[in-house]
């Protein structure tokens, strides 16, 4: 069952009947930016249930703790990555990238019987800091935003008809219902407008 037809679900009486949807205004930057997003919360929940299990496959007994806080870093960082907030949120996924490999680094000594699985770990940890790297510089350079400084909008007024033409549109159609009339000192202090 597709979405369109889920959202039939939801429909009051009277709604119009979505029967396909429109064109994405999202770019290739943007799906892998959200891809990212969702790994990093499947990554963080999995470093946060089971940080034993993961320090023992890659011979960093131990280091429970310090998964676990990479868990919490990834899914922090997953929350920018999946709003609007994509560059801030990829920034930190790379930083993060940097210290999974540090941590990784550790692991890949001689003597560690684990030693092969942290250098698959490794490399694929590798393979994701590349692809935060592509994201990041495609949302930046999707939604960069030029500074306001270069932009000339001196030509515009705001008023489709100009200034002039539109002075007084909202007086001439306006009727003033009998009991908001002003009565007393105050209706003599006002200005007289014509009706």
């Amino acid at each position: 069952m597709s979405l369109i037809n889920l959202t039939g679900i939801a429909r009051s009486p009277g709604d119009p009947r979505i029967e396909r949807k429109g064109p994405s205004s999202m770019t290739g930057a943007d799906r892998l930016a959200r891809a990212l997003g969702w790994f990093s919360i499947g990554l963080g929940v999995a470093e946060l249930v089971a940080p034993g299990k993961l320090a023992r496959s890659l011979g960093l007994d131990g280091k429970e703790g310090l998964i676990r806080g990479y868990g919490a870093r990834e899914l922090a960082s997953a929350v920018p990555t999946l709003s609007i907030d994509k560059p801030v949120g990829l920034a930190a996924r790379i930083g993060g990238d940097v210290l999974d490999l540090a941590t990784l680094a550790t692991a890949l000594h001689g003597d560690n019987p684990k030693r092969r699985t942290a250098a698959v770990a490794t490399a694929l940890v590798l393979g994701i800091t590349l692809l935060d790297i592509v994201a990041y510089n495609g949302v930046k350079a999707v939604h960069r935003r030029e500074p306001d400084s270069d932009r000339d909008y001196s030509d515009r007024s705001g008023w489709p008809r100009g200034l002039t033409a539109s002075r007084g549109l909202a007086r001439k159609d306006f009727k003033i219902p009998p009991d908001y009339h002003a009565e007393g000192s105050v209706a003599k202090a006002l200005p007289r407008v014509p009706a």
